[in-house]
């Protein structure tokens, strides 16, 4: 499996995705917000788009379906549900379809609620596992839920679904928040070492080559995933004088997720 993540330096830090097979270069675009660019990088690698695929119906991850459909005619696959919000799906998908790339590429689709409830995750069907997560699990953060969605199915997806996944399932998000989202982790938990030295590497990145964090790594600096960390817990009890002293890893995501929406 060929992977180009494609960064777009547009306003909202968006990454376009090509997925490809290697003995075919027939490949699968996701979530294009910058068509010309996309068409060219894939242009670049002899790749042929042939399918688009939508994590969910937010217009910056959708606006470049129509033009790269005109160049390519390429096929759109996206929820089952958003099927009246992205204009001409073709492929519905429902958690567990297999979307196949080529002749060796597999990719499960996995129905992930929160920031939208029409929301697709992309896994890989491979012995490295690779999530292509959308605007639901970003680097060191979650996506929002205010365009849509709803903090308890996003919590539900990540105690359920994520949370499941090996530690080596390296993430592939649609935006590049990580700066901002360590900046986060380090305002809930103060003493987290490795959250502190990441931020550092990344701070001041090339988002053209950014890093690739995996499920494992997300555990240790997504305060999202560290739902029964003291040191966060604390901090959220000082924040909220009636947050409960012994709290249930629910109640410590949406009190995250509601701080993060103005922090």
């Amino acid at each position: 499996m060929l992977i180009e993540q494609i960064w777009t330096d547009n306003p909202w830090r968006n990454f376009n995705y090509l997925v490809a097979c290697p003995e075919s270069l027939e490949a699968l675009l996701i979530d294009p917000s910058d068509a010309q660019l996309c068409l060219r990088v894939a242009g670049d690698r002899g790749w042929h788009i042939k399918q688009i695929l939508n994590t969910h119906e937010h217009y910056d991850h959708i606006e470049g379906n129509r033009a790269v459909v005109a160049a390519t005619g390429a096929r759109i696959l996206a929820h089952y549900k958003a099927t009246d919000k992205i204009a001409g799906v073709e492929i519905p998908l429902k958690a567990g379809a297999v979307v196949r790339v080529g002749s060796s590429v597999e990719l499960q689709a996995m129905d992930t609620p929160g920031h939208t409830m029409s929301h697709i995750c992309l896994l890989s069907k491979t012995a490295a596992p690779v999530l292509f997560s959308g605007d639901t699990l970003f680097n060191a953060g979650v996506g929002n839920c205010r365009n849509g969605g709803h903090p308890d199915y996003l919590y539900r997806t990540f105690s359920e679904q994520l949370d499941a996944l090996p530690d080596s399932t390296l993430v592939y998000p649609g935006h590049d928040y990580i700066v901002n989202n360590l900046r986060f982790t380090l305002d809930r938990e103060p003493g987290n070492q490795r959250a502190a030295e990441l931020l550092d590497q990344v701070q001041s990145q090339d988002a053209n080559h950014s890093l690739v964090t995996s499920i494992g790594l997300e555990k240790e600096i997504n305060c999202f995933f560290r739902l029964d960390n003291p040191e966060i817990i604390e901090n959220l009890r000082l924040s909220s004088a009636d947050f409960p002293t012994n709290p249930d890893p629910k109640a410590v995501f949406l009190a995250l997720r509601e701080l993060r929406n103005t922090w």
